[in-house]
């Protein structure tokens, strides 16, 4: 539906504008000063534009800059946010080989990623000079003089952030990255605002051309009109005038029904086929006992939406509603499971659906075999694809053009539809129980109906997001060493540097690399934490109930930066357990900025575990060794008291003060 602040069209035509920096009247563009424009100088125009542009002439350091931007969307009346996506042939990075990233299905969005990075190059900037909010001071971001702006214009507030130029591009050429402290929200429209921006010997930094043409008043073709008046008026009202204003751009965020509608269709279209309480076929293909575990393999039958037999490499075949379809030449996929059942448990016990880690396989379920072995719990898992070990071999071609990342993204969310399936058969009596691979020797059932919950660890936390929020198989979920938005979290990542060697060959300019991952994250969305998460522990989907959340976060992570974690708690409005960290320990000026002190009862709660790594790096690379020393990433395996805090909140949903009231402090690492 439009928004009560609407803002449509687009400023003004790429030539348009070439002709009109040369001489235009009133500017001080080569003053040295940011310049001042009046209402009596502001561009007229009122109608709405009806094309989007190929480049927006307002950032001349790549097509698509700056990002994100309405520019590159039109109207839509029969969208939720009321605009469509469409970045023209053409715009979209290209990789070596000269082939522009296909950008087809970014088109059928009604808006940009909620977990955009913003993006726009200024020449000469210097962030600590002009004092613009760093990773380790957000706060600052909300300052009433901050010269960086993003204004929610449904909702009227400012949004939080942190800045930083791309420290993988040289010196002389850094974009300048904005990173929301939280995802932005769904289906609403923002405006960005520079300001006051100075470079490295603190002179005022000037506007560019194009954009010191638009507050001159240049005249504008009327299918190019732009209300620029109404975006200046916003800003206005926010205290925010044009002396000292050095850029301005708009966009809006997706809808709901756009990040998830495909999904939600998938689940919703096989559980009507599934009834209330049935379970899909499945097949035990071995079971092996030793002593105190039993482990299970085999394979369950779920509807299958990808092209052919659903292997690395295909996609969803769409209808005219952009929705999957079924495959009907192969419409089942015999999904492969693995279990680890406890043998000595005198009554049925609880299970878990467990998510593996980064290109992993189900093989890692054996984890929580110790649950098993104590007769606290069950535990099963199916690959993750999309990101399994099975896709490997086909990242090598997605990262060299990521034209075929919806073979990713695709897959990811049948994944997510495996693990409702995988979770329904635990639930369900007509299920796993029946088969005496899940029974004791006398036919009792070794895992108890209804009473399953979800863990997932690293890969399975940035994903266990997505599938709980879906899921009316489980109600708490146990993320560890979780995160959220693979574009911002990655190049933090220590996993990172293996990948990048194709990445960085195939898109060898960074401002390129930038934009590409930023157009891969609109699909991504669909498969992970960003695109699901406003709707995990409040605002639930319709018939699906919001869910109990446990985050457990590694001070000073190498594989799944801290900055990651915690938008994911802002986002679903966690708590946090305090202390958080001792004293000293972060580099931040407020550790965990804006999450409330932990109370009993809270839906969703973070707890920060400190293995003695140094604090994380405050730019988007990712940490070394030795300078930031052990990665604690898979540390809180190997800490009981992890483990015993988080299979009590997955029986209990109480959070147990394993710390007792003091920062929660490991020497697993040290030996």
């Amino acid at each position: 539906m439009p928004h009560a602040v609407r803002i449509t069209g687009r400023w003004v035509a790429l030539l348009t504008v070439a002709a009109l920096v040369v001489g235009c009247s009133g500017s001080d563009s080569s003053s040295g000063d940011p310049g001042v424009a009046t209402t009596d100088t502001l561009a007229p125009g009122d109608t709405a534009m009806l094309e989007p542009l190929f480049c927006d002439p307002l950032d001349e350091r790549a097509c698509l800059l700056p990002w994100p931007n309405d520019a590159f969307t039109r109207p839509d009346e029969t969208t939720p946010t009321g605009r469509r996506v469409d970045i023209l042939d053409g715009a979209a990075p290209q990789n070596v080989d000269g082939m522009p990233l296909d950008v087809t299905d970014q088109n059928l969005a009604d808006g940009f990623s909620p977990g955009s990075s913003i993006l726009t190059f200024v020449p000469e900037l210097d962030v600590e000079r002009t004092g613009i909010a760093p990773s380790t001071d957000i706060g600052a971001s909300l300052n009433d003089d901050a010269p960086i702006v993003i204004l929610d214009t449904v909702t009227g507030t400012r949004v939080a952030y942190w800045a930083e130029l791309d420290a993988t591009g040289p010196a002389d050429d850094q974009v300048l990255i904005v990173h929301p402290a939280e995802a932005l929200a769904e289906g609403h429209h923002f405006i960005v605002a520079l300001r006051n921006l100075l470079d490295s010997e603190g002179r005022a930094i000037q506007r560019t051309p194009a954009f010191q043409a638009i507050l001159d008043g240049a005249p504008e073709p009327p299918q190019r009109a732009y209300p620029f008046r109404d975006l200046l008026a916003a800003l206005d009202s926010d205290g925010i005038g044009t002396p000292g204003l050095y850029l301005a751009w708009d966009f809006t965020v997706a809808s709901a029904e756009s990040l998830s509608g495909r999904l939600l269709h998938m689940r919703s279209e096989t559980y009507d086929a599934l009834g209330a309480d049935g379970a899909p076929a499945f097949t035990v293909t071995s079971s092996t006992d030793d002593g105190t575990v039993r482990t299970v393999d085999g394979t369950y039958d779920v509807p299958n939406y990808l092209t052919g037999d659903g292997s690395p490499g295909q996609r969803f075949d769409l209808d005219i509603d952009h929705l999957p379809r079924r495959n009907t030449d192969t419409p089942v996929l015999h999904v492969p499971f693995r279990c680890v059942l406890p043998l000595g448990a005198t009554t049925p016990a609880p299970a878990i659906v467990y998510g593996h880690g980064l290109m992993g396989t189900l093989d890692e379920v054996g984890a929580l075999s110790f649950a098993a072995a104590s007769g606290l719990a069950a535990a099963c898992a199916t690959d993750e694809i999309g990101m399994s070990a099975h896709d490997v071999p086909n990242l090598a071609s997605v990262l060299a053009d990521l034209s075929h990342f919806p073979e990713v993204a695709d897959r990811l969310q049948q994944g997510l539809l495996h693990q409702q399936f995988l979770g329904r058969l635990l639930n369900s009596p007509t299920g796993f129980v029946t088969d005496p691979a899940f029974q004791t020797s006398a036919g009792a059932p070794i895992i108890a109906n209804g009473a399953t919950q979800f863990v997932g660890n690293s890969q399975g936390g940035i994903l266990g997001g997505a599938a709980s929020a879906i899921s009316t198989e489980w109600n708490r979920v146990v993320l560890g060493v979780p995160g959220t938005t693979y574009s911002l979290l990655l190049p933090r990542s220590s996993d990172w540097p293996q990948f990048a060697t194709v990445f960085d060959q195939a898109y060898p300019d960074p401002a390129d690399r930038l934009l590409a991952m930023q157009l891969i994250q609109l699909l991504w969305d669909r498969g992970e934490n960003n695109g699901y998460a406003q709707h995990l522990t409040s605002d639930p989907y319709p018939g699906i109930q919001e869910k109990q959340v446990l985050l457990v976060e590694a001070f000073g992570d190498h594989q799944v930066a801290n900055v990651s974690t915690e938008v994911l708690a802002r986002t679903i409005n966690a708590v946090v357990y305090e202390p958080s960290i001792a004293d000293g320990r972060s580099n931040d000026v407020d550790p965990q900025w804006h999450l409330a002190a932990y109370r009993p009862g809270a839906t969703a709660i973070l707890v920060v575990w400190d293995y003695g790594t140094p604090a994380p790096p405050t730019v988007n690379l990712p940490p070394t060794s030795p300078e930031y020393g052990d990665d604690p990433h898979g540390a809180g395996s190997r800490e009981p008291r992890v483990l015993q805090q988080a299979l009590v909140f997955l029986l209990t949903g109480q959070l147990l003060d394993v710390c007792q009231a003091q920062a929660c402090t490991s020497g697993v690492l040290s030996g």
